[in-house]
């Protein structure tokens, strides 16, 4: 009987050890950062994922606008609208190794996970700029009304561009450089997200306070989701008549989690029944959101407070409120291999 104790014992020592070390999916070299651009200051905080805390703070340039990180965790882009460029920064370090001209003002950039593309909306110069990640060269500018945010969905292949002057959503084809298909929306698109396997299209359109669902390959709006009523009289002007920001589908493809910009709450909507949860309380006027690299988190910015909220995905709870910089907007998460 006590021999029978002793090896409980022991197995449950090593269950507890082994679940203590479960917590992040990766090995010792590697950490969860979230990396948040300060739009209207000339930083980038970096959160650690494990510890919930701002544990860098880089000097990038005035206006910091796009972030993108490959997949693997040694650099990280942003784009820079003071200064009309693309930058490459060390992802541990923050140090800048490559910078590029742009056709104009940047925003929202995109980057493929093996990190060989590049694409970055030139809003002011009705273009989007095909990038070589490697060289940090232009390949190609292919012509667009007004181009807002660019996403890549999480393959090599191919890149999306919303276009604000032409209410759609383009999508580009990466072995030959050209748009590959035009997808209508029935208004002007915000931020968008695709599911993982490009089939299906999530839009924020401006004056809408959900959003709409498109087929990819029928090139069509199937379905609106709109969600709880802003109190009467809310006026979206100071937002830019934008009532819905960041989308993003989680890794899974399951759930699509929105951010009501004019509420201060996000919302999940789950893909397989169509059904929206109850709102999650978050910061001011969130704007974007990224999962952590083990989807555990969601993460938001929350440019009318200056902080980030860190969203446990299960619970819909969130777990921590972290000041940042000035106005908060784009983030990304990545597993960062450490040098040493």
């Amino acid at each position: 009987m006590q021999n029978e104790l002793s090896r409980r014992t022991v197995l449950q020592l090593l269950l507890a050890g082994a679940a203590s070390t479960m917590t992040f999916p990766f090995d010792s070299r590697r950490r969860p950062w979230l990396f948040v651009t300060n739009s209207e200051g000339a930083d980038i905080d970096v959160i650690d994922l494990e510890r919930l805390e701002v544990v860098k703070d880089w000097a990038v340039g005035q206006k910091p606008h796009g972030i993108a990180a490959p997949a693997g965790g040694r650099v990280i882009y942003t784009t820079i609208e003071s200064e009309n460029a693309l930058k490459a920064l060390d992802a541990v370090s923050g140090k800048v190794i490559h910078t590029l001209a742009l056709a104009g003002r940047p925003n929202q950039c995109a980057v493929t996970p093996d990190g060989k593309f590049l694409a970055v909306p030139i809003f002011d110069g009705d273009c989007v700029q095909i990038v070589s990640a490697e060289e940090m060269k232009i390949l190609k500018t292919l012509p667009i009304k007004r181009p807002h945010n660019c996403l890549n969905a999480g393959t090599n292949q191919h890149m999306f561009v919303t276009s604000t002057g032409s209410n759609q959503v383009n999508m580009i084809d990466l072995k030959t450089l050209e748009y590959m298909a035009e997808i209508p929306v029935g208004g002007v698109p915000r931020p968008i997200a695709v599911s993982p396997d490009e089939r299906t299209l999530y839009v924020a359109l401006s004056g809408f306070h959900g959003f709409v669902i498109a087929d990819i390959p029928a090139r069509q709006v199937v379905r609106k989701i709109e969600f709880p009523a802003l109190p009467a009289g809310t006026d979206l002007r100071p937002l830019l008549n934008t009532a819905t920001h960041g989308l993003t589908v989680t890794p899974d493809g399951k759930e699509l989690w929105a951010a009501s910009l004019a509420s201060g709450n996000v919302y999940v909507y789950d893909v397989a029944s169509g059904k929206l949860s109850p709102k999650i309380p978050v910061g001011l006027l969130p704007n974007w959101i990224a999962f952590s690299p083990d989807s555990r988190y969601a993460c938001v910015s929350n440019t009318g407070s200056n902080d980030c909220s860190i969203v446990d995905r299960q619970s819909h709870k969130e777990v921590a409120r972290i000041k940042v910089g000035k106005a908060p907007k784009r983030l990304v998460a990545a597993a960062v291999e450490q040098k040493v």
